[in-house]
């Protein structure tokens, strides 16, 4: 019932490029650029300029993006009153996005209680990067999206989404088992300055922690192998290859060698936990339903961290 173009302008504002818009938007850029070129005919503006190998959105762009911002959580809100007019506890689809030891450790939880409490529901899970998350929140491919914050999100304050924070997790040193540091107190992220790094690729969520933990605390990292899978990378660690970070909740293999070591002395690097949904979503029944399930794990989550 809203216009399928004011989508693809706003995918072209987070990412930039048509191209990457298009991408996220499941067409070619092609197709993009002339749905942008046919809306800005009909409307009588220019809403694109180029600058460089982007584009630029102009000012009649932005205010047409605040006010398809506000069609949408409006759009939101219709589908809320229209769930107080069917029949049974059916709630439709609840879909939720999650990324790597939040997808394991808190949604698979929250959609273990929602399943007891509303039998009747489709519950979905599907584990991606961040950024991607909310692509497939903005097209409304997803309800609930849990993630860690990253630079490459959209800020806190972008109307098109409601964040909320839902705890923050330690990052915990990870060496091999004859590394100095082990059975040191107040240990430092600044003693490993001149260690050598295991992380992920560049671009992943999990590189842009580490880099910016370690920036924190005032050196970069000398990334020397690069692992996207815990497994790998505790097997680089345990041969001395190198050392990392790794998250209080995720589960090191126990096959590898390696040793945990909590950081006491600050800065103590962490990550935020963060949950999204579309402006307006948390007035469906079945979003609410959602958030406050996913609320009550975390909280309970937290405590525990607090507690080790």
């Amino acid at each position: 019932m809203i216009d399928r173009r004011l989508g693809v302008l706003a995918a072209i504002a987070r990412h930039g490029t048509v191209t990457a818009a298009a991408e996220v938007c499941r067409m070619t850029p092609s197709s993009a650029s002339h749905q942008m070129q046919a809306l800005a005919r009909e409307l009588g503006v220019t809403l694109l300029e180029p600058d460089g190998r982007r584009v630029r959105l102009t000012a009649a762009a932005r205010t047409l993006l605040t006010h398809g911002e506000t069609l949408r959580a409006q759009w939101e809100r219709a589908q809320a009153d229209l769930a107080a007019h069917r029949d049974g506890d059916t709630g439709g689809a609840l879909r939720f996005c999650g990324f790597s030891t939040a997808a394991a450790a808190v949604v698979p939880e929250v959609l273990g209680r929602l399943r007891t409490a509303h039998p009747g529901w489709e519950l979905q899970l599907r584990e991606c990067e961040p950024a991607r998350a909310f692509d497939l929140l903005a097209a409304g491919d997803s309800d609930i999206v849990v993630v860690v914050a990253t630079s490459s999100l959209p800020p806190v304050t972008d109307p098109a989404f409601d964040q909320r924070t839902l705890f923050d997790e330690p990052l915990d040193l990870l060496v091999g088992p004859d590394h100095p540091l082990v059975g040191r107190a107040d240990v430092a992220l600044a003693d490993t300055a001149a260690e050598r790094w295991i992380c992920s690729n560049p671009g992943r969520a999990y590189h842009q922690l580490v880099t910016m933990a370690c920036a924190g605390a005032g050196f970069t990292p000398d990334i020397a192998h690069h692992a996207d899978e815990w497994d790998t990378g505790a097997a680089l660690v345990s041969r001395g290859f190198g050392v990392a970070l790794v998250p209080r909740l995720a589960d090191v293999p126990a096959r590898h060698e390696t040793r945990r070591i909590r950081i006491g002395t600050p800065p103590v690097p962490i990550r935020r936990v963060v949950a999204a949904v579309r402006a307006g979503a948390w007035h469906r029944p079945a979003v609410a339903a959602g958030l406050e399930t996913l609320d009550e794990v975390c909280r309970e989550l937290a405590d525990r961290l607090a507690a080790t």
